[in-house]
């Protein structure tokens, strides 16, 4: 596969300056599109599986329901957009651009497989980092520049809870840096293989830390239970309610892009990335590592979230909060010392000796 993918670089590269941006876009396009059609289908998917779950039809009709995120994208494209009177124009417009870029931008790291990334950055994590963290100032602009009392609560409280979970986010982060010992994201997969397959993933070591990730995934998200930015009995929908149309669906991708992402950074960083769970087993074919492995894991995680938001209630804001600063923070503190003491005593190999061993750099 990977042959025919450099026959086309150096093909395009072979046009000078021109083919070096030509060879950019097409890496850049061979990124958006797919997670843009993943974003669509994911909606059908969500509705289905809810409606499975709750016994009633989800979408059935459009296409027998696989076209309905479709017939929606169009719809939204070709509503009126109403902008309120006292907004700010240029902020008003620039709101859902800046939620959008950054929710676009995390992905240029993230490897799909050893040699499937676009940037395979040494310091890929800190980029992450300021990505996923950008997405927070297009919220705020956008409950702010629409002069809306209602829409600017909402964007707080927002902003309140997406900066509390980033911090319990970052902290488990630490955790998985202190055991690959690397912030490249290909490092830290490759630092999770060995013979014992699934069992050598950093799930286990990290436990708490994996699910204090995944769960701040879906409050950052804003994700039932954690929806309260968009409790309609109180604030109505946060700081989207004075959008329509077109700007209003590119609030909704960034949305369900950075649960897309999610998905993809809780597999990649706890539970080995393209890494076979059957690694070094010595089964034919369930042993080979591949991007097969990946998009099951991402398949799960991404279920996993539709299956909390068909489970339970939305949490009172008090209780979101409660946990994200005296139960997520403390017990990240808490695990990275323990991981500390892992790698130290070498209970765990740290993936810096583990690269030494296998014959890499250290």
């Amino acid at each position: 596969m990977m042959g025919w993918v450099e026959a086309l670089r150096d093909w395009v590269l072979a046009f000078g300056d021109i083919g070096v941006v030509l060879w950019i876009v097409l890496k850049i396009l061979a990124i958006a599109v797919p997670v843009i059609l993943a974003v669509a289908f994911y909606v059908v998917w969500e509705r289905k599986l809810i409606g499975w779950m709750h016994v009633r039809h989800g979408p059935m009709y459009v296409g027998f329901g696989v076209l309905q995120a479709f017939a929606d994208v169009f719809k939204l494209l070709f509503k009126e957009i109403v902008q309120p009177t006292q907004a700010s124009p240029v902020l008003y417009r620039l709101a859902p651009l800046i939620v959008l870029a950054p929710a676009f931008a995390a992905w240029a790291v993230v490897p799909f497989d050893q040699r499937m990334v676009l940037a395979d950055l040494n310091a890929g994590l800190l980029y992450l980092l300021a990505m996923t963290s950008m997405g927070v100032y297009g919220v705020v602009l956008g409950g702010w520049a629409t002069n809306s009392k209602y829409a600017f609560l909402g964007a707080m409280r927002a902003a309140a809870q997406m900066v509390s979970y980033e911090i319990a986010m970052g902290f488990a982060l630490v955790g998985v840096l202190v055991m690959a010992q690397s912030l490249n994201l290909t490092d830290i997969v490759l630092a999770q293989s060995g013979r014992w397959g699934v069992f050598s993933w950093y799930w286990w070591p990290l436990l708490p830390l994996f699910v204090i990730y995944f769960i701040s995934g879906v409050a950052e998200t804003n994700r039932s239970p954690f929806d309260v930015v968009e409790g309609e009995s109180e604030i109505v929908a946060g700081h989207m309610v004075e959008y329509s149309g077109s700007q209003f669906a590119l609030f909704f991708l960034a949305e369900y892009a950075n649960m897309i992402l999610i998905s993809f950074l809780v597999s990649l960083f706890f539970l080995g990335g393209w890494l076979s769970p059957f690694q070094g087993w010595g089964i034919p074919l369930l042993s080979v590592d591949g991007w097969w492995w990946l998009l099951l894991k991402v398949l799960f995680f991404a279920s996993a979230i539709v299956w909390l938001r068909a489970t339970f209630p939305r949490f009172r804001y008090d209780q979101i909060m409660r946990l994200g600063w005296k139960v997520f923070i403390p017990l990240s503190i808490f695990w990275i010392a323990v991981a500390v003491l892992l790698v130290h005593f070498g209970v765990v190999t740290g993936g810096a000796e583990l690269r030494a061993a296998q014959g890499g750099v250290g």
